[in-house]
């Protein structure tokens, strides 16, 4: 094989191997570790080839080293050295090539067509799986049960909870709530607003309060920046409806909490949690107990009476990406990455000022609202340390970014 023959296969096998990612996330964590895996070799390769320097410049490079430098500074504290370098510092280090990857190699609108439709057929066919398994007791994809909480059988799909099918539904949705409301016109904007519709049903079926939370905000935020008056008033009046549409089981335990809506939304259990997580950070507040430790340290930092009494198990997650990330690389790293999401978002807003043409503006904008999402969720879940999910968030970071290149073109 010849070198521009062997160029051209390794840009397909990266070209598609990123239009595929977010499709397959919605069947099994298997095929997303196969492409990422694939595109990171095709990547290295081709530069190796080409001899071309390994990252692009972006606003996110300094504060993203930095992160990556905290997080193996943390192994200095690791009671794990295996689980840190695993799946601390090596699956960041795959992230971190998946986002130079994405932000490198989507050059044309083609490509992120492409990837529009994947992200669609991926909401499309988790939402499905869901309202299936809801109606027939079982996913079609991998046979899960629903899970039953409260009296309410809430879809998984063919994830393992609902909170996590909640987390890829909610970070992907707003792309299409964004596409239906500014971007596409005819039948294609009617396809945007099927797919946003049964995405909607998805989420409401997960009864996952950060799920549904980061839904609203995603959407409140395109329709305030799109000046949609008629999409607000709908979102005020269903929020102020909310409380008379819950089921009877959620407003019995509303009554029970005390309606404190900081009980409603995390549950004495993850406050239980985060108190713990406290004493984490104070013991290691500056580089953290180790990458990839919370779970093996949780135990060794458990208040003796828990929160109201709550007996939380031995390995935990935070169920907060932010206490997760401040117990496991300090406090410094965590002020690290909020300096890379202030850059991100910085550099998103540039490029959508800075964009002619009208509907790739409100792609972008939609994309920042993907990120804020996830984000949202990420208040009461670790979704940046679920392997299953947390690399949307990195894949939408990079998409955000990559819409740089298209400044001065117009929608072919």
């Amino acid at each position: 094989m010849n070198a521009v023959r062997l160029r051209k296969c390794l840009d397909a096998i990266i070209r598609w191997g990123i239009v595929l990612i977010p499709f397959s996330m919605a069947i099994s964590p298997v095929p997303v570790s196969v492409f990422s895996g694939l595109i990171i070799t095709a990547f290295l390769l081709k530069k190796a080839i080409l001899r071309e320097p390994l990252f692009l410049k972006n606003p996110v490079n300094l504060p993203l080293g930095l992160f990556f430098a905290f997080t193996c500074v943390s192994l200095f504290n690791s009671i794990s050295y295996q689980d840190s370098l695993k799946g601390g510092v090596l699956r960041l280090l795959q992230y971190i090539l998946v986002f130079f990857i994405v932000l490198e190699e989507v050059k044309d609108q083609r490509h992120i067509k492409e990837i529009f439709f994947s992200c669609c057929f991926g909401l499309l066919l988790a939402s499905a799986d869901g309202i299936w398994q809801v109606i027939t007791g079982k996913d079609f994809i991998r046979g899960y049960a629903p899970v039953v909480n409260l009296g309410m059988v809430r879809a998984t799909a063919a994830f393992k909870d609902s909170n996590l099918m909640g987390i890829y539904l909610s970070a992907l949705s707003p792309l299409a709530f964004g596409t239906s409301l500014f971007v596409f016109k005819s039948r294609m904007r009617y396809f945007a607003l099927l797919v946003s519709l049964v995405s909607l049903a998805g989420i409401a079926l997960t009864y996952s309060r950060p799920t549904l939370l980061a839904a609203l905000v995603s959407v409140f935020f395109l329709s305030i920046t799109g000046r949609k008056k008629s999409v607000i008033i709908l979102l005020i009046s269903l929020t102020l409806l909310s409380p008379f549409l819950l089921p009877k089981s959620v407003k019995d335990w509303a009554r029970e909490v005390g309606y404190n809506p900081i009980r409603f939304m995390c549950n004495d259990d993850r406050i239980a949690v985060y108190r713990n997580s406290w004493n984490m950070i104070k013991a290691h507040p500056l580089i953290g107990v180790g990458a990839n430790t919370y779970m093996k340290n949780y135990k060794s930092y458990r208040e003796a009476v828990e929160y109201r009494n709550i007996v939380t198990k031995d390995f935990m997650y935070a169920h907060n990406n932010f206490i997760q990330m401040a117990s496991e690389i300090g406090l410094l790293g965590l002020g690290i990455f909020i300096w890379l999401l202030f850059a991100l978002f910085k550099g998103s807003l540039r490029i959508y000022g800075a964009l002619k043409d009208a509907q790739l503006r409100w792609f972008s904008l939609s994309l920042t609202a993907c990120v804020i999402a996830f984000l949202v969720n990420g208040l009461t879940e670790s979704s940046l340390y679920y392997s299953r999910v947390a690399l949307i968030f990195w894949y939408l970071a990079a998409l955000c970014l990559a819409l740089d290149k298209f400044k001065d073109e117009r929608i072919s």
